[in-house]
């Protein structure tokens, strides 16, 4: 008898570590039948646009390139673009971004095509070098060969920056890179995009965008116990670099389940939209350096597809508030919060204004925004750190960063301070919270 509760037991164990450790891959969600690339009877989902497919190689890999969001993650703070040397707090150490330009002693310069193609898909340098999913190759495996060595072609047409990567700082058992071989084995498909041909020829579109190139899921969709996606959530909000990577399913309430096409197509490829906020962060960068270029219709399908991703509603996360604070100042003043009132007086209402609606400039107005409506308050903080990551045509960012302006103390009391007036809720996070979260940002 207590040999079959043993037995019972390991197998309700091995059922659980199973759980706990699959994942359904990023299509799951969808049903229909999915064929090959070449046996596909509709319009071609890979590639650049239509406008593009005649372009030369350079540019058709440039386009590819910016869809891909190469240059956010490859280029340190105040660093030359592609040269390398982002630094990723994580956890269990930090991780260095590698230059990608083509200086042939500290970047890809000798990598051939196949080279190139090996470590997009498979996530394996030349030297065999297995590389840490911070790079997404699990979602850049889904990339064509064509389209892999056309961003190959670009990088190789700028500059070489001679530029070496930091040694990563990652502790045992995490600097062991031989794991990688099983980590790819559970959670790297190696396989290429397959259209599905029970959708349209836009949501194919749109899907390969999003997933194999613009890989969203990467910021947006919550890890497992071994830091791959856990696409049953799949687009239900993460953290991302310490900074929230908000709900994206059809949720009316916590995700964006309530925004038509067209204003959803607007925020992403403007980082703003009236009555929903202004992006920053990883986010902001990723519209920065990424959607702002691409072409509408590439950002129409990109919507097509996120539109079919279930809802998945976040408890922890109200519905924005949409309505005006009081214009007066002294409303919900009280001996609680005169020195955040203060320091927003001073810092912050002449651009956000006492109401949350800017007097001066769109990206400023708070209403209907996400971060200022979030509990949690992570993003308001983080904006304070490290100011606004959208750059204003004068080349300078929108929001100056207030970092080293004020302790964590008046960091933590502003922007609990904002979310009570202009949020649905008031946050009450701490100073040790934005001591931590600061350390999480990339730089």
């Amino acid at each position: 008898m207590r040999a079959f509760g043993l037995a019972i037991a390991a197998a309700v164990a091995f059922i659980l570590v199973t759980w706990l450790i699959y994942v359904p891959g990023p299509f799951a969600f969808i049903e229909g039948p999915t064929v090959d690339l070449k046996d596909y009877k509709g319009s071609n989902p890979t590639g650049p646009p239509p406008n593009l497919s005649k372009a030369n190689l350079v540019t058709r890999g440039e386009y590819l390139t910016r869809a891909a969001d190469c240059e956010a993650c490859h280029t340190a703070k105040n660093g030359k673009p592609y040269a390398g040397g982002l630094a990723f707090k994580l956890p269990f150490g930090t991780l260095y971004s590698s230059n990608i330009t083509p200086d042939k002693a500290t970047g890809i310069g000798t990598w051939t095509d196949s080279d190139f193609v090996k470590t997009i898909h498979k996530g394996i340098a030349p030297d065999g070098t297995r590389l840490y999913p911070a790079f997404p190759y699990a979602s850049y495996t889904l990339m064509t060969d064509d389209d892999a060595r056309a961003i190959k072609a670009y990088l190789f047409s700028l500059k070489p920056v001679h530029r070496e990567t930091p040694a990563n700082t990652l502790i045992f058992p995490f600097n062991q890179r031989w794991l990688m071989v099983f980590w790819s084995m559970l959670y790297n498909s190696d396989t290429r995009f397959r259209p599905n041909t029970a959708q349209t020829a836009e949501w194919n579109r749109g899907a390969y965008l999003a997933e194999a190139l613009g890989h969203c899921g990467e910021c947006h969709t919550p890890r497992n116990l071994m830091q791959a996606l856990n696409n049953r959530k799949k687009f239900a909000g993460a953290v991302a670099a310490g900074w929230k990577a908000y709900n994206v399913t059809q949720d009316k309430a916590s995700g964006i389940g309530s925004w038509d096409a067209e204003a959803t197509a607007r925020f992403l490829a403007h980082g703003y939209h009236e009555g929903l906020g202004t992006v920053s962060g990883p986010m902001g960068e990723a519209v920065e350096k990424s959607l702002t270029y691409m072409e509408p219709e590439d950002i129409k399908a990109i919507v097509a597809y996120v539109q079919t991703v279930p809802a998945i509603p976040d408890p922890t996360t109200p519905p924005p508030k949409a309505q005006l604070a009081s214009a007066s100042p002294k409303e919900g003043l009280d001996a609680s919060n005169v020195r955040a009132a203060a320091i927003y007086a001073g810092a912050c209402a002449s651009c956000h204004g006492w109401t949350g609606k800017s007097p001066i400039i769109p990206f400023a107005t708070f209403v209907g925004g996400r971060a200022v409506n979030d509990p949690s308050a992570r993003n308001v903080a983080q904006a304070i750190i490290w100011g606004g990551t959208r750059i204003s045509p004068t080349g300078r960012p929108i929001m100056p960063a207030f970092g080293r302006s004020y302790p964590n103390e008046d960091i933590a009391a502003l922007a609990n301070y904002v979310t009570a007036r202009f949020g649905a809720v008031k946050a009450n996070i701490t100073a040790e919270e934005v001591a931590r979260i600061a350390q999480q940002a990339s730089h």
